[in-house]
């Protein structure tokens, strides 16, 4: 990584959950930037799992099921034995979930040039009819967009709630202190309840004054208006939605402030 355009004397606060946080990092690094380690997001399967059997029992019934993060295919196929032949056709939004769905060995139908739901819509449309019957598997924070968008196309669709999302304890206080020291330069945030968790600390801890001279980036347009919901000034958004194209982008950033 050049000189010209890095994260070089950046503290970059790493958001993902602890399974993803080593890739981000190593990210940030590339950039010449110093990870943060904090997780804002954890999962842990529905405690209820009934429905979910429910729905595995009777998987035949649907002709799509569409998986819009990694985090729903882990739970949803962890609990499938049965063989793939009675399965319908798959669809992933975004590069790693479609690359979770092949590593379990299982074969992506549709997969969209955009990484958002919005666009996932208007191409997925070609894809279904009147009486399309559309499984999503989703977290409990997840937003409806999808399914309501695909019922007025005259689809029939469930949502399945698979995991809860939440905001780890221990992260609170770590968060909070590093904001309080000022020890964090570069907020990127990877989705709406990412955003959601930190403005929670912030709020609880009354940090307001001390985040005016962080940086922000969100992944993507969704992030970025949750971001902005709650006041805050975001600086980089990429094109691409995607972790290395959001470093890249406050990289630019940066280096565009400097000239100025």
């Amino acid at each position: 990584m050049t000189s010209s355009l890095s994260l070089k004397n950046k503290r970059v606060l790493v958001p993902r959950e602890k399974s993803s946080a080593k890739a981000f990092a190593q990210m940030v690094r590339k950039y010449e930037g110093t990870p943060v380690e904090i997780p804002l997001l954890a999962f842990k399967p529905t405690a209820d799992c009934s429905e979910l059997q429910f729905v595995l029992k009777n998987i035949r019934e649907y002709d799509w099921i569409i998986f819009t993060s990694k985090v729903t295919v882990e739970t949803f196929l962890s609990d499938w034995s049965g063989p793939r032949a009675v399965f319908p056709k798959l669809a992933a939004i975004g590069e790693k979930t479609a690359q979770v769905v092949e590593e379990k060995g299982w074969k992506v139908d549709f997969f969209p040039t955009e990484y958002v739901a919005e666009a996932f819509v208007t191409e997925f449309s070609t894809m279904i009819g009147p009486g399309t019957k559309v499984l999503i598997p989703k977290g409990n924070l997840a937003r409806n967009y999808i399914s309501s968008r695909l019922i007025c196309l005259g689809a029939v669709v469930d949502e399945l709630i698979v995991y809860d999302t939440y905001l780890p304890p221990e992260s609170k206080a770590a968060l909070a202190g590093m904001l309080l020291n000022g020890d964090l330069d570069i907020i990127p945030f990877t989705s709406p309840s990412t955003v959601d968790h930190f403005m929670e600390v912030v709020e609880q801890y009354h940090l307001f004054n001390r985040i005016t001279s962080c940086m922000f980036a969100c992944i993507g347009p969704v992030a970025k208006k949750r971001a902005e919901s709650w006041g805050l000034t975001v600086h980089a958004v990429p094109a691409v939605y995607t972790v290395e194209h959001m470093l890249r982008e406050i990289a630019y950033y940066i280096k565009r402030e400097s000239s100025l």
